[in-house]
């Protein structure tokens, strides 16, 4: 196996756990429903990087906002408490592999890609 540091990995919550998955972070601020919390295999919860519910409402998932939606998500995740959880997780991709874990159904267009360009120092 090679080196695996700051390989961060997008998943949904539903899939099934994989080894080279490291460390899984649930970065939604509602927690999914039907899956037991033991289950999750979860490292953390990490609801403070998620986009706020009023982002995730007007969003609502819609294409032709996705640009505006990721330029807003970027704001709310360079202030507090996101900033700082925002450190914990380049902490944990530069320990090994991050998973980050979302309900949402489609990952494309979610606010992991957004997320995992942030912590990957991608600039719009």
């Amino acid at each position: 196996m090679g080196d695996q540091r700051g390989e961060i990995r997008q998943r949904r919550v539903y899939e099934e756990p994989e080894a080279a998955d490291g460390t899984r972070v649930l970065v939604d601020r509602l927690w999914p429903r039907g899956v037991a919390k033991d289950a999750a295999h979860l490292d953390e919860w990490c609801k403070d990087v998620a986009p706020s519910g009023e982002l995730r409402t007007w969003y609502g998932h819609r294409a032709e906002r996705y640009a505006e939606f990721a330029q807003r998500y970027r704001h709310e995740l360079a202030v507090s408490p996101a900033r700082e959880a925002l450190g914990r997780l380049r902490e944990y991709a530069a320990a090994g592999p991050l998973t980050l874990l979302t309900a949402t159904k489609s990952i494309e267009g979610s606010h992991l890609t957004v997320l995992a360009e942030v912590l990957e120092g991608v600039e719009e």
